[in-house]
C-alpha cells in the first residue's frame, strides 16, 4: 500500500511539474523542437534541471542498501542498443515531434479538457494493447 501511495504522490508530482513548465502544452514543446524556425529554448532549461536534480538525487538515493518501498532497486542490466530499442525511440520521438505530447504530458494535458489530449490518450492507449497482441507471439 505504502510503494502504490509513492508511487501517486511521485505521479502527482511528476504531473505539476510538466504543468508547471508548460511541458505539457503540445505548442511549446513545438515551439521548442523547431530549432530551424521560431525555436523556444526555455524548456531546454527544464529539461537540464531535471537531469541535475536526478543526478544529485541518485548520489544519496543509491547509497542506501534498498529502496523505500522495494525490497531491491531496478536498475537496467543491459545497455544493449537493439533494434526494439532503436524503433521504440524513433516512434516515441515522432509521436512527440508530429503532435508535441509524450505519454507523461499527455496525461497531465488531459486536465486541460482539450480534445487533441483525449485523441492522443486513445490512440497510446490503442498502439499499447496493439503491441501486447503482436508481443506475445
Amino acid at each position: 500500500m505504502k510503494k502504490n501511495i509513492a508511487g501517486l504522490l511521485c505521479g502527482i508530482l511528476f504531473g505539476l511539474g510538466l504543468s508547471v513548465s508548460h511541458m505539457s502544452n503540445p505548442n511549446k514543446v513545438l515551439a521548442f523542437l523547431d530549432i530551424a524556425g521560431q525555436w523556444d529554448p526555455s524548456l531546454l532549461f527544464v529539461m537540464l534541471g531535471a537531469i541535475l536534480t536526478l543526478r544529485v538525487a541518485q548520489q544519496f538515493i543509491l547509497k542506501r542498501p534498498q529502496p523505500l518501498y522495494d525490497s531491491q532497486f531496478h536498475i537496467p542490466s543491459s545497455n544493449t542498443i537493439d533494434r526494439r530499442l532503436i524503433l521504440g525511440a524513433t516512434l516515441f520521438g515522432l509521436g512527440w515531434g508530429l503532435v508535441g505530447f509524450c505519454p507523461g504530458s499527455v496525461l497531465a494535458a488531459l486536465s486541460d479538457g482539450k480534445i487533441e489530449s483525449f485523441l492522443f490518450t486513445a490512440a497510446l492507449c490503442a498502439s499499447m494493447m496493439l503491441f501486447r497482441r503482436i508481443n506475445k507471439r
